[in-house]
């Protein structure tokens, strides 16, 4: 299977299938996608993604973001869930000398601090089988998505190192970023950080966050029926499709 699904515009799009987890199980291809904002999609880029099914759009963007940029297109079930509270201030709040995966840790945690109604309700989007395949999205794709996605990986049984790995994959989109970015602010100054995804950053952020489940049930508020239903369709055994295919 392909973990990159290509477009002309759109970039940052993938598959978080086929990751195995802690109890032989391994993540079902085609049900989860995440990508950068899907207001990019026009053209052929738009039959491609009809073509995948996807039946249902979360995006994390603030309300605003949505009303400047635009949304998905029409179709799939459509839902924003802005799990960012407070807004980046990369000016105050970034340090060169505690570095860049340091900055977006502490962003990370924030959002898993006033994200829990939001975060919760995508959980609960993701975990209904009815609504598969699923399109996780913010603007870029990599920190609000990668949190969201981080937390479903986790709840699945996928290691620690293969949800980092997953995170820092985003990094392959930075040139497309960057001449996004370049394309919006002609002339404008970037930041030390921009479009960067540090595996260093996810690392950090799970072990402060602590044990997924735990937050996830008791901070979150999630029902144990939502983790359950988020393994009974998103994992499959290979050994036994293996066998049946």
């Amino acid at each position: 299977m392909i973990r990159h699904i290509e477009f002309a515009r759109l970039y940052n799009f993938r598959d978080v299938g086929g990751y195995p987890t802690d109890g032989g199980m391994e993540v079902r291809w085609q049900r989860l996608y995440r990508s950068a904002s899907l207001h990019m999609l026009a053209d052929d880029d738009l039959d491609r993604f009809h073509a995948l099914g996807v039946r249902t759009v979360i995006d994390l963007r603030h309300p605003n973001e949505v009303t400047h940029r635009g949304r998905a297109p029409q179709g799939p079930s459509y839902h924003n869930l802005p799990v960012e509270h407070r807004r980046w201030d990369t000016a105050a709040d970034y340090h060169p000398d505690a570095g860049v995966a340091r900055f977006f840790t502490d962003r990370y945690l924030e959002v898993a601090q006033d994200g829990h109604a939001e975060l919760r309700s995508a959980l609960e989007v993701i975990a209904e089988a009815g609504n598969a395949p699923v399109v996780v999205h913010c603007a870029a794709g990599k920190d609000r998505t990668g949190l969201l996605v981080a937390l479903v990986l986790r709840l699945l049984g996928v290691s620690e190192e293969d949800v980092i790995a997953d995170y820092a994959l985003t990094g392959l989109a930075r040139p497309q970023m960057v001449a996004y970015w370049e394309k919006e602010h002609p002339g404008e100054p970037q930041w030390a950080g921009f479009g960067q995804a540090p595996a260093e950053a996810m690392r950090l952020f799970l072990g402060e966050l602590g044990p997924v489940r735990d937050y996830c049930l008791r901070t979150l508020g999630v029902d144990e029926s939502v983790v359950s239903a988020l393994r009974n369709h998103l994992l499959k055994n290979p050994d036994i499709e293996a066998i049946s295919g």
